[in-house]
């Protein structure tokens, strides 16, 4: 991973535009191809990124500036003009061993594999671990359709949880022989705000009956 911190401004033109004024950020270039522009705020997530398989390109601007260019196989360009670095440093990282999940959370996902139709009428599943360039989908399905699914699993669904799955889907739609992909938010627990931010983006929400899947509870006995 090579880690740049610059003052720099942002430029990325493709399916839509956004532009970045001269600042001093940093620049995330990691061994999978992906590059990041990150601030000292806003949490984890980059203000503008390129996802993998992409071209970096180092070259002078007009002005005589250190300049990148990015660019995607779907043509999309992140163009980063330099004004100065103030670090630059590249790192080892080795072989990471991937995310490990908590028991419950890594059961509901081996549950739900077995029952897909439990989050969707219709739904079959595909693969679990369904790998892309930034990480693996829980699950990928299919609905009665056919068209592809991606489910993002959680014990509690929050605002992070709909975030990642938005970059899958993101991700997964640039394929043209996945698009188009829709995606559920599964989980034990929904927050309000994250249904509210899935539904804005159109991502379904699946509020998951763990012990009802182990088939320790009968739904219909209950009186409420």
């Amino acid at each position: 991973m090579r880690l740049v911190v610059a003052r720099c401004q942002v430029d990325y033109a493709g399916r839509l535009s956004a532009h970045l004024p001269m600042a001093t950020r940093v620049l995330m270039l990691k061994s999978d191809g992906s590059v990041l522009v990150h601030s000292d705020g806003g949490s984890y997530k980059p203000l503008n990124w390129m996802s993998p398989p992409c071209t970096l390109r180092e070259g002078t601007s007009d002005e005589g500036q250190v300049e990148w260019t990015v660019t995607s196989r779907t043509d999309d360009t992140l163009r980063i003009l330099i004004e100065e670095i103030h670090h630059d440093s590249s790192h080892d990282l080795g072989v990471d061993p991937g995310l490990q999940k908590d028991g419950v959370e890594k059961h509901l996902q081996e549950l739900l594999a077995e029952h897909p139709g439990t989050l969707s009428e219709g739904l079959s599943l595909v693969r679990r671990e369904f790998p892309t360039a930034i990480g693996p989908v829980d699950l990928m399905c299919r609905d009665a359709l056919g068209a592809s699914v991606a489910v993002e699993i959680k014990r509690r669904g929050d605002i992070d949880g709909v975030e990642q799955l938005t970059r899958y889907l993101e991700l997964l739609n640039r394929d043209p022989l996945l698009r188009p992909v829709r995606g559920i938010f599964a989980a034990q627990e929904i927050r309000p705000q994250a249904r509210v931010l899935a539904e804005d983006r159109g991502i379904a929400c699946a509020t998951v009956d763990y012990d009802a899947l182990r088939g320790l509870d009968d739904p219909t006995a209950r009186l409420f």
